[in-house]
């Protein structure tokens, strides 16, 4: 019985911690990017955007007014 509850309790306990840690990860990406206009620009051309400095200017000023708790 308890070779089939450890491995679903492990299977649970990865995927919630893995979530929270990508989110936290996440968070801190996106906080860095506020202040790192080139970092945004990088991630704007990967996803397949160019974006000039207005536009750029205009991502981050709208992210500094998001929150981010």
């Amino acid at each position: 019985m308890w070779s089939y509850i450890i491995p679903i309790l492990t299977l649970i306990v990865g995927l919630v911690g893995g979530f929270f840690i990508g989110v936290f990860y996440l968070k801190r990406q996106l906080e860095a990017m506020q202040s790192n206009p080139e970092m945004l620009a990088k991630m704007a051309k990967q996803m397949g955007y160019n974006m000039n400095k207005q536009q750029i200017n205009k991502a981050q000023q709208m992210m500094k007014n998001q929150k981010w708790k």
